[in-house]
């Protein structure tokens, strides 16, 4: 691990930032447009005068509840999109999102490149499924785990969606880390773990998920749950106040021995009207050395990251890349 990365998510035919600032965003979600709270964006917008079919009114607390205030048009049980081909179901929220991240579609893409036909795949912390699916789709088999039964029936709706409800996807409602540790007792192996872990959480049986403190203890779960010659570990956290330095130098110490490349930084989501990064989260990626030389995918270049924000060869674009 040397300098920080941004990984950017560029606008794709269902998804894109349109404009940011002054506390908002307005984004793009399949033929509708929404405007969500986004403190980061402390810029000016492009445009003073945006038109939207949804605006998220933020409620007073730090639960990241709010209310939506919909026009008659959008449909309240949801709307179908698609990335690639996976097909799911978006939805407006309590939570300020619509039941998906797009952001997340880098992640997806550099996953499905290390992806074979049969890879055993295990994403924690799933939500909805679209990740699972994006690796189905490439022949892995699945094991999905999310707390939330809701969310998992969700993911089993997205498969319909796809036609893939018959891959091989185990839809798990359950706690993350004592799935984990209960895999480990079983001595399973996995080729590649996604985690996205909230800052805050509870189990379907009450337990409490508090990242700073559980998160080390899952990670080390997952160390044991791979091998010098898995693909990956990918981990995104969200809304936290934590450095990706700390991410990074956490996993380097708990995965560093399976050799191989550690990247860590910050995710970000280019604004369509004029090329601005909105960051969004931070990451950490593990690619373990015999897994890199066994992938079909060539490594990690610019097109992935569109800069060093940081450290030795800094490229000194920052936000307007």
């Amino acid at each position: 691990m040397k300098d920080l990365l941004t990984l950017v998510t560029e606008p794709w035919p269902d998804y894109g930032l349109i404009d940011s600032g002054h506390g908002r965003k307005l984004e793009r979600y399949g033929r509708f447009r929404f405007i969500r709270p986004e403190p980061q964006a402390m810029w000016a917008p492009a445009s003073m005068s945006w038109e939207a079919d949804g605006d998220f009114i933020a409620a007073s607390d730090d639960e990241g509840g709010g209310k939506w205030h919909l026009s008659r048009d959008v449909p309240r049980g949801g709307w179908h999109m698609r990335w690639e081909e996976v097909r799911f179901l978006a939805q407006n929220t309590p939570f300020r999102h619509l039941a998906f991240f797009p952001d997340m579609a880098p992640q997806w893409e550099w996953m499905r490149e290390r992806t074979t036909e049969g890879s055993e795949m295990l994403n924690l912390f799933g939500y909805t499924g679209v990740g699972s699916l994006a690796l189905a789709a490439k022949g892995a088999k699945v094991t999905h785990v999310d707390a939330s039964k809701k969310s998992v029936e969700a993911g089993k709706a997205n498969a319909f969606l796809s036609d893939m409800a018959d891959r091989p996807i185990r839809w798990m409602v359950d706690d993350a880390v004592k799935f984990a540790a209960r895999e480990v007792r079983r001595e399973r192996r996995y080729d590649g773990i996604m985690l996205d872990p909230p800052k805050f959480g509870r189990g379907p049986d009450g337990e409490v998920w508090r990242l700073e403190e559980h998160l080390p203890g899952l990670i080390a779960h997952c160390r044991q749950l791979l091998d010098s010659e898995s693909r990956f570990l990918v981990l995104t956290v969200y809304a936290v106040r934590m450095s990706a330095l700390a991410i990074g130098a956490l996993l380097e110490q708990a995965l560093g021995d399976l050799g191989g490349t550690i990247e860590v930084g910050e995710m970000a989501v280019r604004e369509e009207s004029r090329d601005l990064l909105l960051p969004t989260a931070i990451f950490c990626t593990v690619e373990p050395i015999t897994g890199q030389s066994q992938s079909k995918a060539t490594s990690s270049n610019g097109k992935r990251y569109v800069n060093h924000l940081y450290g030795v060869g800094t490229m000194g674009r920052g936000l307007f890349a």
